[in-house]
């Protein structure tokens, strides 16, 4: 896996700032209950030590909330690729981007890969082709912007707010938990700690859609965009 800086910004980033109920919850009450047992698994692997397990945690941390945010909530408002608002503008029944500039791309995408989009008449007959179809130029434009700076930083913004909504469903489901456990162990600071983390990580969540919708269409215009703009 490339550490790159969409992987520090859109990955790592939300993973550290959704990782604090995962902390306490090792910490306060994991280390505690189980601490005669963890200690004696520890000591079977001396290699292991706190960095070495906190930054294994961390990665675990980054592909749950990768997956959870990918397939749960991009899949929940998009459904999948053919539903991403860079397919939606380019389809003749979408009117977010003005007509001679969506011509203009489509003459462009005609002259750089050879490949003419669906008319009106068939796009109205057959929109899941249509689609297809898109998805297949979108996926050639990605290829040749790959290297566009302006388009990269859009990317992470996006990928940064995704993974940070799957990483606060993560730490909501979690904060919860500590809620429930600090009534067990009379931990009163714990617990109004935990239903605060429960309060702060519900509100990306609440405003999922709202986010993940305009973000993505920040991305879909930015392509187009410096699509436009190359020779």
């Amino acid at each position: 896996m490339a550490v790159n800086n969409y992987y520090f910004k859109a990955r790592l980033f939300p993973t550290v700032l959704t990782s604090i109920p995962v902390i306490i919850l090792y910490n306060k009450f994991v280390s505690i209950l189980y601490h005669d047992k963890l200690e004696k698994i520890f000591s079977l692997l001396p290699s292991v030590t706190d960095i070495i397990l906190s930054s294994a945690i961390i990665f675990l941390l980054v592909q749950v909330n990768r997956f959870l945010s990918k397939e749960i909530f991009q899949r929940l408002y998009f459904k999948d690729e053919k539903n991403m608002p860079t397919t939606n503008m380019l389809l003749k029944s979408n009117n977010e981007l003005e007509i001679s500039i969506k011509q203009k791309i489509e003459d462009k995408i005609k002259t750089k890969f050879g490949i003419d989009l669906l008319s009106i008449t068939d796009e109205s007959s057959d929109e899941s082709r249509a689609r297809k179809l898109i998805t297949t130029v979108v996926s050639q434009i990605r290829n040749v912007l790959r290297d566009n700076t302006l388009l990269l930083q859009h990317n992470i913004e996006y990928g940064f707010f995704r993974n940070l909504i799957g990483g606060s469903f993560l730490a909501f489901v979690i904060s919860i938990i500590i809620v429930i456990l600090s009534y067990h162990t009379h931990d009163l600071t714990i617990r109004n700690l935990g239903w605060i983390l429960t309060i702060v990580y519900f509100v990306p969540i609440l405003c999922s859609k709202l986010i993940i919708n305009r973000y993505g269409k920040y991305y879909a215009k930015i392509l187009y965009e410096q699509f436009l703009t190359i020779t």
